[in-house]
C-alpha cells in the first residue's frame, strides 16, 4: 500500500508563520478533505504535497514509481495548446501513446496518403495496445463532454477562466494518479457536473486530499477532515457532520470563551439536523447523533470574531419588477416574455446549467445591461450591494487599509454603535499587520473577504450575490449565512453550492435556456430529486413504448408494514447507528495502524463489508418508512 508523507514541516510568507513542525500522511483510498481559514495556507500546503514548492523546514518521503495530480485554485495552461493536447500532458507511459496517437490522428487526417504518416500511426496503435491506452483516450473525451468542453480542438487561450479550469480538472482526473490533490474543485461546475464528481471520486481507487468550501460535497466525499488553524494540523475523522460534531465537543474541551462561535456552531448544528431530514432519509441516524449534542456544544475556536453587524439602508414595498423582459446576447436567448415580482423580503437561489444566463440576468437587475424588450421597475428604495463573480475589480497595489477607505472612515453598526475602518477590518479576521499590507499579498480568499467588506459597507437593502461562495473558507460562509438570515431586505444569490443554497434561499428561479426560467419552491436537493424522477419517468415511458406488455391484473396497494416488518422497523435505526459507529471505530483503527500495511488492509476489507451492509439498511429504512404513519 502506498504512502506519502510530510514530517515537521515548518514554512513562512514572510512574517507569517503558515505551518509549524506539522506531520501529515495519506495513504491509498483514504480520502481527505484539508479546511482552514482564508490566509492560513491551505494552497501552499498542497503545493508543497504536490512538489510544485519547496518546504523550508521538513521532510517529504514518498515511493519513487508515485504519481500525483495536482489541480490549483488559477490552473496555469498553454493558452496555444488545444484541449486535447492540454488533457494528454505529462510523462507517464499511457500519456505519452495517447498524446502521440492523437498528434498522428489528426496529421493522417491532414495526409491521408502520406506514407510515412500511415507508418508512424500504425506504431503509434501498437503503442497504444501496448499500454492499453484506449481507455485513456476513450475516458478523457467522455469526461471533457461531461464538464462541458465539446470542442477538443480549442485552444486554451480563446476559452473563459472557467473551462479553463475544467480542462485542467479534466487533465488531472484522466492520469489517474496515486494521489488526486484538488483545489477548490467544484468552482465554475454546475449541479450536474458536481454530482458526477461526486459519484467519480467515491469511486476512486487512488488517494485523494480535497480543498472545498463546498459542505455537502465534503459531506458526501470524504472519511476524514484535516483542519488547518494556527500552523497545526487537526485530524477529525469521518464526513463534515462528524467534523462539526467533534469540532464542537473539542471546543467544549478546550472551554473557549467566544460566545458568537458558540452560536454558530449550536445553529450549524441545529441547520443539520433539520436540513438533512429535508435532504433525505439515508442520514438519519447520524441526524439522531447530532440531537445527543443538544446543549453539550460549547464554542468554536477561540480566536475566531468575524461577526457581520453592518447597518444597512430601509427598503420599500417594491424591489423588482420584469413585465415581458426579453435578453439574448451572442444568439442566446436568456429570458424570453419573463415576468416576475421580486418581494422585500425574497431570498432566491438562481440555478442552471453553466452557460444559461445567470450572471446575465444579475447584471440586468443591476442595470449594467438593458433589456432588448420589456420593462425592469426598480423600487425608488433600492440599494443595492452587487457581489460579483469576474471582473471585480480590485487594485492589486493599492493597501487592504486605503482600499476600504475609499467608501469612508468609518461605519454604522447595527446598534446604533461606530466603527473605523481598523477596528472592521479586525472584526473581518484581518490583523493589524495586514492593514498596510498591499492587496497583492492576500490570497484569493482575502481578497473575496475584503471585497465583501467594501459592497457592505455601502448599507445595501438588496443583495445580488453572485457565487460568493467561491474561495471563502467555511468559517466566513457560517457568519455569511447568518447575516443573509438577519438581512432586512431581499437577496439573490447565484450559487452552484447546495449547501449554501439551502441554507438561505427558500425557492429557486431555475435557467432552464432558451429563454425559459421556472420558479421551485423549496432546496435545491429537493429540486434535483423532482428532476432525477422525471428523467426515470421518461426513461420508463421510453421502455415501454418499445416494449408491449400484456396486461395485467391490478395488485393489491400495499398500505401498511407486515408483523415480521414491524419488529425490523422497531430496531433498524439502532442497526444503522450500530454499523455506523463500526465503521467510524475501523477509520480511527485505520488512522493508528502507522505503517501496518496488513492490518490496514484487513481495516479496510471491514469497513468495505460493513458499508455494503450499512447500505443495505439505508434502503430498508427508505422502504419501510412509506408505510409508517
Amino acid at each position: 500500500m502506498k504512502e506519502i508523507k510530510i514530517e515537521n514541516l515548518s514554512h513562512s510568507i514572510g512574517a507569517k508563520e503558515l505551518f509549524n513542525q506539522i506531520n501529515f500522511s495519506i495513504i491509498n483510498e483514504q480520502k481527505v478533505g484539508l479546511i482552514g481559514r482564508n490566509g492560513n495556507g491551505k494552497s501552499t500546503f498542497l503545493k508543497v504535497l504536490a512538489g510544485t514548492l519547496d518546504p523550508q523546514k521538513g521532510k517529504l518521503t514518498k515511493p519513487g514509481d508515485y504519481q500525483i495530480g495536482y489541480l490549483s485554485q488559477e490552473p496555469d495552461l498553454d493558452p496555444e495548446k488545444s484541449v486535447l493536447e492540454t488533457v494528454f500532458e505529462g510523462n507517464t507511459p499511457i500519456m505519452n501513446a495517447v498524446r502521440q496517437y492523437e498528434q498522428l490522428l489528426l496529421l493522417l487526417t491532414e495526409k491521408p496518403n502520406d506514407k510515412k504518416t500511415q507508418t508512424q500511426f500504425t506504431k503509434a496503435q501498437q503503442q497504444m495496445d501496448t499500454y492499453d491506452a484506449w481507455n485513456a483516450d476513450s475516458s478523457a473525451k467522455r469526461i471533457l463532454s461531461i464538464l462541458g468542453i465539446k470542442d477538443m480542438e480549442q485552444n486554451i487561450g480563446s476559452m473563459s477562466g472557467g473551462q479553463q479550469k475544467r480542462v485542467a480538472l479534466a487533465q488531472v482526473l484522466i492520469q489517474t494518479p496515486d494521489l488526486l490533490i484538488l483545489d477548490e474543485p467544484t468552482n465554475h461546475l454546475d449541479f450536474e457536473m458536481i454530482s458526477w464528481l461526486e459519484t467519480y471520486l467515491m469511486n476512486y481507487k487512488g488517494a485523494l486530499l480535497v480543498v472545498t468550501h463546498d459542505r455537502y460535497f465534503l459531506d458526501r466525499i470524504v472519511d476524514k477532515i484535516v483542519e488547518l488553524e494556527n500552523g497545526q494540523l487537526q485530524e477529525y475523522t469521518g464526513n463534515y457532520q462528524s467534523y462539526v460534531s467533534e469540532k464542537a465537543k473539542r471546543e467544549e474541551q478546550l472551554a473557549s470563551s467566544e460566545q458568537k462561535a458558540k452560536q454558530l456552531f449550536k445553529q450549524e448544528l441545529a441547520w443539520m439536523r433539520e436540513g438533512v431530514r429535508a435532504r433525505g432519509t439515508k442520514q438519519k441516524a447520524r441526524i439522531e447523533r447530532f440531537e445527543k449534542l443538544k446543549g453539550q456544544i460549547s464554542q468554536t475556536s477561540s480566536n475566531f470574531n468575524l461577526d457581520i453587524d453592518l447597518a444597512s439602508s430601509r427598503l420599500g414595498k417594491q424591489v423588482f419588477e420584469l413585465y415581458d423582459a426579453s435578453y439574448a446576447i451572442d444568439h442566446k436567448v436568456i429570458l424570453k416574455d419573463f415576468n416576475y415580482i421580486v418581494q422585500t423580503h425574497d431570498r432566491i437561489g438562481i440555478t442552471g446549467a453553466n452557460g444559461s444566463g445567470k450572471s446575465t440576468f444579475l447584471n440586468l437587475l443591476a442595470r449594467k445591461r438593458e433589456l432588448d424588450s420589456g420593462e425592469l421597475v426598480v423600487g425608488d428604495t433600492v440599494r443595492i450591494g452587487y457581489f460579483q463573480q469576474d471582473n471585480i475589480d480590485i487594485p492589486e497595489d493599492k493597501r487592504v487599509i486605503n482600499y476600504l477607505q475609499e467608501i469612508a472612515d468609518e461605519v454604522s453598526k447595527k446598534d446604533g454603535s461606530h466603527a473605523n475602518i481598523s477596528q472592521l477590518l479586525e472584526q473581518f479576521m484581518f490583523p493589524r499587520a495586514q492593514h498596510g499590507a498591499y492587496i497583492r499579498s492576500l490570497s484569493g480568499g482575502e481578497k473575496r473577504r475584503l471585497y465583501l467588506i467594501r459592497i457592505l459597507m455601502e448599507r445595501p437593502n438588496v443583495l445580488l450575490l453572485d457565487e460568493p461562495t467561491n474561495n471563502l473558507d467555511i468559517d466566513t460562509l457560517n457568519v455569511l449565512e447568518e447575516y443573509i438570515e438577519n438581512f432586512p431586505g431581499a437577496v439573490i444569490v447565484v450559487s452552484h453550492d447546495r449547501y449554501f443554497l439551502d441554507k438561505i434561499t427558500d425557492k429557486l428561479l431555475v435557467f432552464e435556456g432558451q429563454g425559459f426560467v421556472n420558479e421551485f419552491f423549496g432546496t435545491s436537493d429537493d429540486y434535483f430529486k423532482r428532476v432525477e424522477k422525471e428523467k426515470t419517468k421518461q426513461k420508463t415511458k421510453k421502455k415501454e413504448t418499445h416494449k408491449e406488455v400484456p396486461e395485467k391484473k391490478p395488485k393489491k396497494v400495499k398500505t401498511k408494514l407486515t408483523y415480521m416488518e414491524e419488529k425490523e422497523w422497531a430496531t433498524i435505526e439502532e442497526d444503522i447507528m450500530d454499523l455506523e459507529m463500526k465503521i467510524e471505530t475501523l477509520d480511527e483503527q485505520i488512522n493508528h495502524a502507522g505503517s501496518d500495511y496488513e492490518k490496514i488492509e484487513k481495516f479496510y476489507q471491514d469497513k468495505t463489508s460493513l458499508q455494503e451492509k450499512l447500505n443495505e439498511k439505508y434502503q430498508r429504512w427508505e422502504y419501510l418508512s412509506n408505510f409508517v404513519d
